[in-house]
């Protein structure tokens, strides 16, 4: 059995768990109403005015001018994740990371240790909530397809078992839309033949599928009868280690684009050297308004874990792959394989004097941070004006605006940091 555990509006629940004045407040993470930029997350309260994550400040705060507008903790939030990853790897060495805020773990073998995996995923619950203060939503199944699923369909705080014997009669009811691939093209091209629901797509043969949807159609035809046979792997037996987000509305622009590239290079270069690993081939993965999936790879010259080199390798692919191919996209993807050991990563004589100072920045980095908490350093995150990230020394509490008067703007109820 599966288990997938979805954190409940993972950065704006910190937040409001560090400061209780926010609760009941609709806030918003990221992003000055009066500047461009996007919504990194917003709570339940700010949903409800139709604010979602990835959506162009601007157009937040217009639905939501009242709302408390927060800069990211990105830093934070990763130190958090990884208290929660330990909660769960108190039950199952078998965990698989998709982002900061959820995780696939494989309790198969923690039965007998700790019981029932419905026992198992109301017990991480529970400590989640006792240690931090924060709430999962869990779903359980028999794949990770199917667990993915139970986890969104009660949020917040939800919990959905599938068991083994009810896969069709849970995935029946359900839209077709919830199955993976299905985009708004495919979904409005099925609704056209009367095929609203799963159950209905199921009813079709595979070859009608693939007549519908092309190669596809056939992976609908699976996912519709509840089967994928992917397994969870955790990093040490990865042979890539990556991190996507998929947007809640679909984002065209390019600099918005490059400020979700860079959180998540930043989540994979750390991954890579808490696990002692280098890899030499970076991957990106964009998934257009369609579904339609494009990737685009790089060989490095030598391995490496250092994140401004993984960070020039994903902006020239973008710089590359935007070039040809325009379009909204949906989610976006790093990843980096060609993993090795770093022992076995020797230092070259001629290293660059920038190499050697990258990797030093980032070993001193990750050091105060583990010492002093995630907080204690940041790298600035600014673009310049071409777009790109502006690595150069910043302020104290990047993204706060300095003049008392934007502060205010910036934050509408008064509230400081």
């Amino acid at each position: 059995m599966i288990l997938h555990v979805d954190m409940d509006a993972f950065y704006a629940s910190i937040e409001e768990r560090d400061d209780p004045s926010l609760v009941g407040h609709p806030v918003i993470v990221g992003g000055v109403p009066d500047q461009r930029g996007v919504v990194a997350a917003a709570n339940y309260e700010a949903r409800r005015y139709g604010v979602h994550s990835a959506m162009a400040s601007a157009t937040a705060y217009r639905l939501c001018p009242h709302a408390i507008v927060l800069p990211p903790r990105l830093d934070y939030y990763a130190e958090v994740s990884c208290r929660i990853r330990a909660i769960f790897e108190r039950f199952t060495p078998l965990v698989e990371p998709l982002s900061l805020d959820e995780a696939f773990l494989d309790v198969s073998g923690s039965i007998q240790l700790f019981g029932t995996p419905e026992t198992i995923g109301k017990r991480i619950k529970e400590e989640i909530r006792d240690e931090l203060r924060l709430v999962a939503s869990v779903g359980i199944a028999p794949n990770k397809f199917l667990a993915k699923i139970a986890s969104d369909l009660q949020k917040p705080d939800g919990f959905v078992v599938v068991a083994p014997d009810a896969v069709q009669s849970f995935l029946d009811p359900l839209p077709v839309g919830r199955l993976w691939g299905v985009g708004r093209a495919t979904n409005a091209s099925l609704q056209r033949l009367g095929i609203e629901t799963i159950g209905q797509l199921r009813a079709l043969s595979s070859s009608i599928l693939e007549q519908i949807s092309g190669q596809l159609g056939m992976r609908f035809w699976q996912l519709a009868h509840g089967v994928d046979n992917r397994k969870v792997v955790p990093d040490r037996e990865a042979k890539t280690i990556s991190h996507e987000t998929t947007f809640a509305s679909d984002i065209s622009d390019v600099n918005a684009l490059r400020v979700w590239l860079w959180e998540l290079t930043e989540q994979v270069a750390r991954r890579l050297r808490r696990h002692e690993l280098k890899g030499r081939t970076v991957h990106l993965k964009i998934r257009s308004h369609e579904f339609r999936t494009l990737t685009r790879a790089r060989t490095l010259a030598r391995p490496t874990d250092v994140t401004q080199e993984v960070w020039q390798a994903v902006a020239e692919l973008l710089d590359e792959l935007r070039a040809s191919e325009r379009f909204p996209v949906r989610l976006l993807g790093v990843g980096v394989s060609n993993l090795q050991k770093d022992a076995k990563a020797q230092l070259g004589l001629f290293d660059s004097e920038e190499h050697l100072k990258q990797r030093q920045l980032d070993k001193v980095a990750d050091s105060i941070r583990d010492r002093y908490g995630a907080n204690s350093i940041k790298r600035g995150t600014r673009l310049r004006r071409d777009g790109t990230p502006d690595h150069t020394k910043q302020p104290a509490n990047p993204g706060f605006p300095q003049d008392p008067d934007s502060a205010r703007h910036f934050f509408p109820s008064g509230r400081r940091p």
